[in-house]
């Protein structure tokens, strides 16, 4: 697979781009006004203990109080497997007033506050350091196992039975020497120290550490064998991120280009149209069919739909391909737009159990080089493909995109005939209750429109009816359901 990473900055915004055959795949948006915290270790003090949630609301000096679950606490464990879940009462973990040294896990989201753990993770260019785990794991992405029992060799021999931490070994540590992981080791443990007597002198409510800017960490954690080049608009990140990659990454020195082109490196690959589709409700397939992406406060749905496409053999195979096709269509969708939580899929429905089979399969494929973890139920009794993606931080929509004004985001307004009519009963009402000589309508253009074309007999009719007459009057920034009738 061949990998572009392409990084714009201006002074307020950086976003980076990872471009996968030519197509963009993925979207990261760092802005000074709301900058990512994930990984990011704070001290923090116990506002509120909530036996019934069995978490604590922890103050840790941002807008909204973070959110800090029982089972988040941190325990031994080893590296192989994720944070055992406790079952501890969580007045016996916690007291309100008590300071503790907590990691951001997930971003604040719409009105809730940032999730925490006290299981401090440390990642590296090939390694992440646990402080509070043990033993050695490596990612399951590595697949061979000579190699992954040579990694593991590798770390356990330089712990030299240690049992102050355990590490994960990266995917990109694949291949990587001995000296290179040791180094990682070494900076690991320091980091550590520095990190837990920096927290241990810190007053509550204040960052203690702050992981890497953008575009740093997309070296640090994406500039793997399958990225070719790594081209950055700005000459001071372009500098920050060789100097970055002469101490981390010599390698990796020769692919990181400063773009110095006329058109902007966003421009030049098409990504600024990608970006606009991606905030798109309905998503065309290149066969003729069609997706439709709802995000709702509860989860994400998506409709597969044949639209346009007529297939050339049956019906059934038409739905077959269409469904396949869409299956990799949504699994880009999932990266691009940064949809997480719960995700129900609207397949067209396929009377062959062997389609739906491969369909699933198509799809669990095109996940695989998804970074989030995802999880993929069966097809249920109606149909659906119920599945979930790990959510960490805004979806690309939430973040680029404020609800509409008019609506209040929930994508209709009332029509100007259902205006019309609530206007015929106000009017009404207004003129049983009050001595007026006559009565004015204040309303949207369509509606005015309305009532003087179509509802215009009915309109006379209420003017013979109340015994007054009724003006009308187009209010330009009135919104199609707003209007006001004003006694005269």
């Amino acid at each position: 697979m061949t990998v572009e990473i392409l990084v714009n900055v201006t002074p307020r915004e950086t976003r980076a781009a990872i471009v996968e055959h030519g197509v963009l795949a993925e979207l990261y948006i760092e802005r000074a006004s709301l900058c990512g915290i994930t990984s990011n270790i704070y001290k923090g003090r116990a506002s509120r203990v909530l036996p019934g949630m069995q978490a604590a609301f922890i103050e840790v000096g941002l807008e909204r109080t973070a959110f800090l679950h029982a089972s988040d606490f941190a325990v031994a464990s080893d590296a192989d497997a994720a944070p055992p879940a406790r079952n501890d009462d969580i007045r016996a973990l916690i007291r309100e007033g008590d300071e503790l040294l907590v990691q951001v896990v997930k971003d604040p989201l719409g009105t809730k506050g940032a999730r925490l753990t006290t299981f401090v993770t440390l990642p590296s260019r090939y390694l992440v350091y646990m402080p509070k785990g043990r033993g050695v794991g490596v990612s399951a992405r590595v697949d061979d196992e000579a190699e992954r029992t040579r990694l593991r060799g590798i770390v356990e021999k330089h712990l030299n039975g240690d049992t102050s931490g355990g590490y994960i070994v990266r995917t990109v540590a694949e291949g990587a020497s001995e000296e290179a992981l040791l180094a990682d080791m070494q900076f690991l443990v320091k980091l550590w120290r520095v990190i837990a007597e920096r927290g241990f002198l810190a007053p509550a409510g204040t960052l203690v550490h702050a992981d890497l800017p953008l575009p740093l960490r997309l070296l640090r954690d994406q500039l793997g064998t399958s990225v070719s080049r790594v081209a950055v608009d700005s000459p001071l990140v372009h500098a920050q991120m060789l100097e970055f990659a002469k101490q981390f990454l010599p390698d990796a020195l020769g692919k990181i280009a400063l773009h110095q082109g006329a058109r902007p490196v966003f421009d030049l690959h098409g990504v600024e149209e990608e970006i606009k589709r991606a905030l798109e409700r309905k998503v065309p397939l290149k066969s003729g069919g069609h997706l439709v992406i709802d995000q709702t406060e509860a989860m994400t749905t998506i409709d597969v739909n044949t639209g346009a496409y007529v297939g050339h053999r049956n019906l059934e195979d038409t739905i077959f391909r269409t469904n396949l096709e869409a299956a990799v269509a949504i699994a880009r969708q999932l990266r691009l737009r940064n949809l997480g939580g719960i995700i129900i899929i609207d397949f067209i429905d396929m009377v062959d159990e062997d389609h739906r089979v491969q369909v699933l399969q198509a799809l669990e494929k095109a996940l695989a080089h998804d970074h989030a973890r995802t999880s993929i139920s069966s097809v249920s009794p109606l149909g659906l493909v119920e599945m979930s993606r790990k959510r960490t931080r805004e979806s690309l929509e939430h973040l680029l995109c404020s609800p509409c004004p008019t609506c209040a985001g929930r994508r209709y307004v009332k029509s100007a005939e259902t205006v019309a009519y609530e206007i015929f009963r106000e009017i009404l009402r207004q003129s049983r209750q009050f001595e007026v000589s006559g009565l004015m309508v204040l309303a949207h253009q369509d509606v005015i429109e309305l009532l003087l074309d179509e509802e215009s007999a009915a309109l006379a009719e209420l003017e013979v009816a109340i015994g007054k007459p009724i003006r009308l009057q187009t209010e330009a920034l009135y919104a199609q359901d707003q209007y006001d009738v004003v006694l005269v």
